[in-house]
């Protein structure tokens, strides 16, 4: 829990020497114990979640603005999501705003949103960290770096640390869910166009192994695209 406080924030001196292995007395690890306590909180926090992601665009924004102040109105408000309905919607929602705000005319054209880099890697997550040590945004990063969480489908028999819907399914979800009119929206999925699995040309078997195979898939479709 230490480690994981100190890739974000240097930590008390207290919790410093303990992570260099230094003798401590006893007065000073039951320091370490409640740093470590408060520390487990604010990691499972919502709202320090977003008050670590927030600081460091703001610091970003205002010196390429050459401006100090607040850059936020206020901390966003943090949602739990705690069904699949939610997690679904949420996930389209974002994966759909280009198209709604009039910048792509689908899903699968727009910039920067995980639909778009499920089918065509380019992200590389590892040179993102890098950089986001060298703007000091982190201290040091010492867990695997990994790629988009997969799609498994659904299994009732064992637990799944992906996500629970075929990839297939998903893309068909957001397709449809863009061709509905929103009057409150600039854009939306033209109704002439085909399907999103017709747009992809996709058969049975790349829906199959790329909803099951997405981490392998991604490391060998973004070192096709560098090179």
């Amino acid at each position: 829990m230490l480690r994981r406080w100190t890739c974000l924030f240097k930590g008390p001196l207290l919790v410093q020497r303990y992570l260099a292995g230094d003798n401590q007395e006893s007065y000073e690890l039951a320091q370490v114990v409640e740093f470590a306590q408060c520390y487990r909180q604010r990691l499972a926090s919502l709202s320090w979640f977003m008050k670590c992601l927030n600081e460091p665009i703001a610091r970003q924004a205002n010196q390429e603005d050459g401006c100090t102040g607040h850059f936020w109105e206020a901390r966003f408000k943090s949602q739990a999501l705690r069904t699949e309905a939610a997690l679904l919607s949420c996930m389209a929602y974002v994966d759909l705003n280009p198209v709604r705000a009039g910048m792509a005319d689908t899903p699968e054209t727009s910039e920067h949103t995980s639909i778009r880099e499920r089918i065509t890697p380019r992200f590389d997550l590892a040179q993102a960290v890098r950089e986001q040590m060298r703007m000091d945004a982190l201290l040091r990063f010492d867990g695997p770096v990994k790629p988009l969480l997969p799609f498994e489908g659904a299994f009732a028999e064992r637990e799944q640390p992906g996500i629970p819907f075929a990839f297939e399914d998903y893309l068909a979800l957001v397709d449809y869910t863009g061709r509905a009119i929103d009057p409150r929206k600039k854009g939306a999925i033209a109704n002439t166009l085909p399907l999103i699995p017709q747009r992809l040309e996709f058969t049975p078997v790349q829906w199959l192994a790329q909803s099951t195979q997405f981490e392998a898939l991604y490391r060998q479709q973004r070192r096709r695209s560098v090179a």
